[in-house]
């Protein structure tokens, strides 16, 4: 390692430690790597371009953030939510189970933890809290822990980021998914039921079963999201970035024209919304781009993999290894930020010890979900404390259990890679 890459490390650090974005933070310190290094300084403006206009995937994420945002702003939420009640709010701790099973239809629409939690947990949290039946630090831990499950179900920005550094197929990836997020969701049911009875949560007034059909047919157009993204992608109707576009022109369509509960001022403050989004996550994407070109030039993915290799560490001893770096990391840096930076480094590492690039992908990603909802810089955290109003720490003690469970369903997603490739082999994965 160089004392140029040492300086640019540091640099890093302390820009970020300081409250500058970290993507400006990384285009900074690959700034300055080149020009003490004696490079053309132009070659971080190529990079950045090339990887940026050369990666037609990456306008998936811009669609997929704006259908999100259309899914907050009409009535489709409302109705997906009365859909979860008459389903599973007559069991104790009823509201807690209808967070959960909110998150996992919603997962289908959106691909961001943090639109599921200020979206559908908004709605959730308010009635949980609505005549003290929940605690508003129990509400927003469930929240928080639920809303993970939003990137791992398709569709998944992440996963698109992911497949940007790994050059994997984007619709396996999607499928790879499918069945660790209803796994999490599961795992996570089962923890409310139990803190249910040990709490003595309310039981809600059931929903009589005769309901259950209106509600359906009420929800249906919310439902067929999903549906309409699966079948289009896995269909080879369309790609996953024409399949976004979709997803954003029916969520549009569905809340402004079927259900008229857009206006024209809500729309507008959608797009700018997304807008301010996307040029985030762009910035963050662009930063990482010319910081993996430093990381290139400095052959740390190379140094890495000597290093294990020279240790004689297991397959089963490097997933190890990955799931306790990047549960630490999650607590310091950002999901983007590890998926863009920090995931290039161990795969040839990955490939060269045979791991399959779905598996470890689907593996990073549910570890960079976890990382939101751990202290002390788990960005749902602050999200759901906001809308809470409860002291983070209360947040925090209540969400535990929570990320205990959610800990043993990564375990059972990294070490049985069936459970994350059954269904991409179904659709004729070859890995």
């Amino acid at each position: 390692m160089s004392w140029e890459f040492q300086v640019t490390l540091a640099i890093i650090v302390v820009t970020a430690v300081v409250g500058l974005p970290i993507g400006h933070a990384l285009f900074g310190a690959s700034i300055v790597y080149l020009y003490l290094g004696g490079f053309d300084l132009s070659i971080a403006g190529e990079n950045i371009v090339q990887g940026l206009y050369g990666s037609y995937v990456l306008l998936a994420i811009p669609l997929f953030i704006l259908a999100a945002d259309l899914m907050n702003i009409g009535s489709l939420s409302d109705r997906l939510l009365d859909f979860c009640r008459a389903l599973v709010g007559r069991f104790r701790g009823g509201l807690g189970h209808v967070n959960i099973v909110s998150s996992l239809i919603f997962s289908g629409m959106s691909g961001s933890a943090i639109a599921d939690a200020v979206g559908m947990g908004r709605i959730v949290i308010n009635l949980m809290t609505k005549d003290g039946k929940y605690s508003p630090a129990y509400a927003g831990a469930i929240t928080a822990a639920s809303a993970i499950i939003g990137p791992i179900i398709p569709p998944s920005i992440p996963m698109v980021l992911y497949a940007l550094v790994s050059d994997t197929s984007i619709g396996f990836l999607f499928l790879g998914g499918v069945v660790p997020g209803l796994i999490l969701g599961i795992l996570l049911m089962v923890m409310n039921a139990w803190m249910a009875r040990i709490h003595d949560f309310p039981v809600e007034i059931p929903v009589p079963v005769k309901e259950l059909p209106r509600a359906t047919l009420r929800a249906t157009p919310a439902l067929m999201m999903p549906v309409i993204l699966l079948v289009g992608i896995y269909g080879g109707i369309t790609t996953p970035t024409e399949a976004a576009a979709l997803a954003a022109l029916y969520a549009f369509t569905v809340s402004a024209v079927f259900y008229r509960s857009v206006s024209v001022k809500q729309a507008w403050a959608t797009l700018s919304q997304s807008a301010r989004s996307t040029a985030s996550v762009g910035i963050l994407i662009a930063g990482a781009l010319a910081f993996n070109y430093v990381v290139t030039v400095e052959q740390i993915p190379r140094a890495i993999q000597s290093a294990l290799s020279g240790t004689d560490l297991s397959l089963t001893g490097f997933l190890l290894l990955v799931n306790i770096s990047l549960l630490a990391l999650g607590c310091l840096l950002e999901a983007n930020t590890i998926l863009l930076v920090i995931v290039p480094i161990f795969l040839p590492t990955a490939i060269a010890l045979g791991i399959d690039p779905i598996h470890l992908g689907v593996v990073v990603v549910v570890n960079t979900m976890i990382g939101l909802v751990t202290p002390p810089y788990g960005l749902l955290l602050f999200v759901v404390s906001g809308i809470t109003k409860a002291p983070i720490w209360d947040t925090i003690r209540n969400l535990l259990p929570f990320i205990a469970i959610l800990i043993a369903g990564l375990g059972i997603i990294t070490f049985v890679p069936s459970v994350v490739l059954w269904l991409p082999r179904l659709y004729g994965y070859g890995g």
